[in-house]
């Protein structure tokens, strides 16, 4: 039997956005529409996917045994559409890299070099974003392939592959603040201080912070508020060492610094051309 599409995406959708209005507004759908889709799926496997008793709809037995046979559809369809573009070759004449401050390697600076080489007249542009701008601007098409650290959960049209080389972030405040002279900071003496803190356009709202904070959408501009004694940020190590100005000190602090993995990611919905494989193939390389 061959299940429709839209009914497959509408059961991911729910599933991953966890109701059937917020997977409409996710697709832009009437909640109708998704309703439908997900009852044609339940009736051509003839079993029920979801409890609709509860005030969101939950996974049944069965959806759960069905979950994974749809997600492994999906990613086949991702896979072939991957090598149809391959085989296709028809380079792409403009690629937009969208790139976390939080993340900077050799690595990267040598894959610009060869992409130079490799395809001299395409438009290349780079942007700086974090966490969900990095998603929003793929889903978007306003980029075509992003790196970012690691998240909870991706949306469905997201596609992510774990990167070999993280970034390690520190704990960074003003050298002439008087936590810079402790030999060791407890984390509640932290929170007694104003917290620079990372907050992005998608979702301004996601602060999660104890005590006093500033927030801004851009790790440099944390590094400057910083630098200028505003409080104390989480930091990529190699920003600080790279565009700082000798003013900031790393604060020993338990479990602290700490490697975040990194993702490059694609929207598959409309994933990249040649070039842009190119690029997911050589950022994906263990250096």
């Amino acid at each position: 039997m061959r299940y429709s599409p839209e009914s497959l995406e509408a059961f991911l959708q729910a599933v991953e956005t966890g109701s059937f209005s917020a997977a409409a507004r996710k697709l832009k759908k009437s909640q109708s529409t998704i309703s439908s889709a997900i009852a044609n799926l339940e009736a051509d496997l003839g079993v029920t996917l979801f409890d609709r008793h509860a005030r969101q709809p939950t996974l049944t037995a069965h959806g759960q045994r069905v979950l994974p046979y749809v997600q492994a559809i999906f990613a086949a369809s991702e896979r072939l559409d991957e090598i149809s573009v391959r085989l296709a070759d028809n380079v792409e004449p403009r690629l937009t890299f969208v790139l976390s401050d939080m993340w900077q390697t050799a690595h990267h600076e040598s894959i610009l070099r060869q992409f130079s080489g490799r395809y001299p007249d395409i438009e290349f542009e780079c942007m700086i974003a974090e966490d969900e701008d990095v998603i929003d601007s793929l889903q978007i098409g306003r980029a075509h392939v992003g790196v970012l650290r690691v998240q909870e959960s991706y949306p469905p049209d997201i596609t992510v592959a774990r990167l070999q080389v993280g970034a390690e972030m520190a704990i960074f405040i003003h050298r002439d603040h008087p936590l810079a002279k402790q030999k060791e900071v407890r984390m509640d003496e932290l929170h007694t201080v104003r917290q620079l803190v990372l907050k992005t356009f998608v979702r301004p709202g996601n602060v999660a912070a104890r005590g006093p904070v500033w927030s801004s959408p851009s790790l440099l501009l944390l590094l400057e508020m910083a630098e200028q004694g505003f409080g104390w940020g989480i930091l990529p190590g190699w920003l600080v060492e790279q565009f700082g100005h000798g003013v900031l000190t790393q604060l020993t602090v338990e479990g602290w610094p700490q490697n975040l993995d990194v993702d490059v990611a694609w929207s598959n919905k409309t994933p990249p051309g040649p070039a842009g494989r190119w690029m997911i193939d050589r950022l994906r390389e263990r250096r």
